[in-house]
C-alpha cells in the first residue's frame, strides 16, 4: 500500500507482468485433445458485449501450432532480443532446446551482418525467414530424438 492507502505505483504492471508468461504458456502449450472451459473467450458466442469479434468464421476450430511453428516463434522472438542486446541466457533459461539454440545462434550471427549493411528492418525480415526455414527443416520428420533438450 502507498502512503495514502492506495496501491503502490506500478503494482498493476507487476501483476500483469507475472500473469503474462502463464497466459502465453497456456495458449501455446495447449494440446489438440484439450478443450477450453465452458464460457471461455475461445468458445463461440461467449464474447462479452462490446468485445471485438474474431475475423475467423465461428465454424473453423483453432489449430494448435506445430512444433516447427512454435520453434520459429521462439527463435524469432529470442533472436530479436539477443540482437538488440536486451538479454543473455543459456538455452534452458530461454526455454529452448539445444538444437533450437543452435538455430538462434546462426540466425543472430547472420542478422548482425545484415543489420550493419542494410538496417534493422532487413535484419528482422532475415530473422523471420531463417528461423522459419531452419525450424521447418529441424521438425521435417517429427520431433528430433535424443532427449527433451536435444
Amino acid at each position: 500500500m502507498g502512503r495514502r492507502g492506495g496501491p503502490r505505483p506500478g503494482a498493476r504492471f507487476l501483476v500483469v507482468g507475472l500473469a503474462l508468461p502463464a497466459l502465453l504458456c497456456a495458449t501455446a502449450c495447449a494440446r489438440p485433445d484439450s478443450h477450453p472451459p465452458p464460457n471461455s473467450p475461445s468458445t463461440p458466442g461467449s464474447s462479452p458485449p462490446g468485445a471485438a469479434s474474431s475475423s475467423l468464421p465461428a465454424s473453423s476450430p483453432a489449430q494448435p501450432a506445430s512444433d516447427a511453428d512454435l520453434c520459429a516463434r521462439l527463435v524469432s522472438s529470442w533472436s530479436r532480443a539477443v540482437l538488440d542486446g536486451d538479454t543473455y541466457g543459456d538455452y534452458q533459461s530461454m526455454g529452448l532446446s539445444h538444437g533450437q539454440y543452435e538455430i538462434l545462434r546462426d540466425v543472430v550471427a547472420a542478422a548482425r551482418a545484415v543489420r550493419e549493411r542494410r538496417g534493422a528492418r532487413a535484419a528482422g525480415q532475415l530473422i523471420d525467414r531463417r528461423a522459419r526455414h531452419a525450424c521447418t527443416e529441424r521438425y521435417r520428420h517429427g520431433t528430433p530424438s535424443g532427449g527433451p533438450w536435444a
